[in-house]
């Protein structure tokens, strides 16, 4: 994939990103380790760990137990911190609910981000690659990962079947509660995922975290990045209104090298550093809060 040459302009803001928007990676030229149809298996994970984390996260992400923690946590009074310790623990973190890999998470992030980097997108996208699992560092607050990390979907509604392991669903009281378990629940027909509550974890966490410093496009691709039964199943369309149909092109965009990207082999960090360095620099402060 090749960047717009100077004599070669595009236009205006509109036209540059319905190119950017054509330009979909080969999942199978991100996917050099294995082939695309080995990512996600859940029929027989790899590791032993991934049934048993969604057991928990079916049974305890209830609409109450979104709206606690989000009141807990998105006052960002938990600790202030310069992003690259949050890194260094992120170095600690090898995340239960994923089949596709056992690194740490820290090469995970480097693996999205060189991928996006090496096909040409632009930089703000390349550090959605870096930082779009870094609300893991939930877990440094005692979080257990099944309250972090896993695929994430609508609560206070009824609960696809589309959703990975939807039958542990049944141990969750939102399940059962006629407030919470038909088609539309609390939320009225197209009302726009911005008024409904997802199931909470990292990727609303780093959202609000970056929301003062990416461009919408990127925020999509953080705030959504684990809702596979939408963005792969379209199982939530009757929630999602035009603007959220239009920036989940983004988030398609961004999905196969979240995906595709993992390989047992990490990235050089002593090499990338200065560049990361730089990118993160450019676009964020100093110290973030937590």
């Amino acid at each position: 994939m090749k960047q717009q040459t100077e004599s070669n302009p595009l236009s205006n803001l509109d036209e540059w990103e319905d190119d950017l928007l054509r330009r979909y990676p080969d999942p199978e030229s991100i996917a050099n380790q294995k082939s695309v149809e080995e990512y996600r298996n859940y029929e027989n994970p790899e590791r032993d760990t991934v049934r048993e984390f969604y057991k928990l996260n079916h049974t305890y992400q209830t609409y109450d137990f979104v709206l606690e923690k989000r009141n807990n946590y998105l006052r960002f009074d938990k600790k202030e911190m310069p992003i690259w310790a949050a890194f260094d623990f992120l170095n600690q973190l090898v995340d239960d609910s994923d089949p596709d890999t056992d690194l740490d998470q820290m090469q995970h992030l480097l693996q999205t981000s060189e991928a996006i980097r090496a096909d040409g997108h632009p930089d703000w996208m390349v550090l959605v690659g870096l930082v779009h699992d870094m609300g893991k560092v939930l877990c440094l607050f005692g979080e257990p990962q099944w309250a972090v990390v896993g695929d994430t979907f609508p609560v206070g509604c009824a609960h696809s079947d589309k959703i990975v392991y939807a039958e542990y669903f049944d141990a969750n009281p939102d399940f059962h509660n006629q407030r919470y378990n038909t088609k539309y629940g609390i939320y009225a027909p197209n009302c726009g995922l911005r008024n409904v509550h997802m199931s909470w974890g990292h990727d609303e966490y780093v959202y609000q975290m970056m929301k003062d410093y990416l461009p919408e496009p990127g925020l999509y691709m953080l705030r959504y990045h684990s809702f596979y039964s939408q963005h792969r199943e379209n199982a939530y369309n009757h929630l999602m209104d035009d603007h959220d149909h239009k920036m989940f092109k983004w988030v398609n965009l961004f999905n196969p090298y979240d995906l595709y990207s993992k390989n047992p082999t990490p990235p050089d960090w002593k090499v990338l550093r200065p560049y990361y360095e730089d990118l993160v620099q450019k676009y964020l402060p100093a110290t973030l809060k937590f």
